[in-house]
């Protein structure tokens, strides 16, 4: 019992993160509710990184060309 007890307090917070996504996974699935979160993460995404191009264009170009020449 007493090793049961120092297992609980050593991954006491990723057991409830485990149990915590479960629900949401769950609930994700069962309400096609991760349909409208994906579309909410590639719109940030494609934001973040249109702002990066922006904000860095010289870097962006010498890479995408170091890219393309090693192809």
């Amino acid at each position: 019992m007493d090793n049961f007890k120092q297992f609980c307090d050593k991954y006491a917070g990723a057991i409830i993160g485990f149990l915590v996504g479960l629900g949401l996974a769950v609930l994700l699935l069962c309400t096609n509710l991760y349909k409208l979160i994906i579309g909410i993460v590639l719109i940030i995404a494609c934001v973040y990184f249109g702002n990066y191009i922006q904000r860095n264009k010289e870097n962006v170009k010498e890479k995408t060309k170091k890219f393309i020449d090693k192809l």
